[in-house]
């Protein structure tokens, strides 16, 4: 028999629609999305916890930190075999990123949710719950990391991005693919992260760095704006390689003087930054005056690593070092 356990956060596999407020909202606890199971999950017994409901655009950085901790302290009893997280789909990404960041497990620890509610006669939350519990059940992922398992497909929690605002396969892995899928009950894994995973300790994510998106023409006013209240670090999801339109290089600088530390990733899907363009705020101005490249790793998830480096502690040449490790 394999013990798994089910840790429930809400979000719209834990929703139905409530007439009285005009809107979709989280409720339902996770006793509820168990029973909901159209199969039997034979040799698998799963225990449920109650961790948070509510739609995953309403969590924050403090309640995930304290959801990584929970997953490793629940698989830290050698009777567990693996951990299910059922989540909204809006930022389940984040979390898996974070889970994948932080978790110091090698046990199964899968992420899962809905994108049709639980009142919805077509809701594809009991169909992915179950496929998640016995992709935690299961001996092929451990030492893989975090993933997301949704509409069959098994997803790393490092590169997965939800792609589609409302299709039941909204999640991909653009530019690497899945790691493999569940079918009829059964774990098929084809590939395996070729990064080897090593989990950063931090006592807490740092909530003041902030997220900005350029566009053809954009200033860096957003930057000092930031800065001036309060941000310790900025993500800019810049041009192709790592490029941003005029006067950014000279914010970064004069901002870096100020300890407000910035990073630059691509707004492109695939592919990876690098210093390749001068003058002004190409990608080596941009380093020149002080910016991290975030390689290939998405601006949201750029952000959860300074996050989670700040938090910890780092600055100057340690937070560039332990930076470069993670992309």
């Amino acid at each position: 028999m394999k013990n798994v356990t089910l840790i429930a956060t809400g979000g719209t596999i834990a929703s139905s629609a409530d007439k009285a407020a005009g809107a979709v909202n989280a409720g339902l606890t996770g006793e509820a999305l168990l029973r909901s199971l159209h199969d039997p999950l034979d040799g698998i017994s799963v225990l449920v916890e109650n961790f948070e409901a509510a739609g995953s655009y309403a969590l924050d950085l403090a309640t995930i930190h304290h959801l990584c901790r929970r997953i490793d302290a629940v698989l830290s009893d050698d009777a567990v075999d693996g951990v299910v997280v059922t989540h909204g789909t809006d930022t389940m990404e984040e979390s898996a990123f974070l889970a994948w960041l932080l978790t110091k497990t090698g046990k199964p620890v899968v992420f899962t949710g809905a994108q049709r509610h639980a009142g919805q006669p077509d809701t594809d939350g009991p169909r992915n719950i179950h496929d998640a519990i016995c992709a935690a059940a299961s001996a092929e992922l451990i030492g893989v990391g975090p993933v997301i398992l949704f509409e069959g497909d098994i997803h790393g929690a490092r590169y997965v991005t939800k792609a589609h605002t409302s299709r039941v396969d909204t999640f991909r892995s653009i530019g690497h693919g899945k790691l493999g899928e569940v079918d009829h009950g059964k774990v098929h894994l084809y590939t395996r992260p070729a990064q080897a995973r090593v989990a950063l300790d931090t006592p807490k994510l740092d909530p003041d760095v902030e997220l900005i998106g350029l566009g053809l023409g954009s200033t860096p006013r957003l930057m000092g704006l930031a800065a001036d209240h309060g941000a310790s670090g900025i993500v800019l999801s810049a041009f192709g390689r790592g490029n941003a339109p005029k006067g950014f290089a000279d914010e970064v600088a004069r901002l870096g003087a100020k300890g407000c530390v910035v990073a630059v990733a691509s707004r492109c899907q695939e592919g990876r930054t690098r210093a390749v363009y001068g003058k002004d705020s190409g990608g080596v101005t941009l380093v020149e005056h002080g910016a991290l490249l975030a390689g290939d790793l998405s601006a949201v998830k750029t952000r959860l690593l300074l996050s989670a480096l700040l938090g910890a502690g780092l600055s100057g040449s340690a937070l560039s070092e332990a930076f470069a490790r993670y992309i």
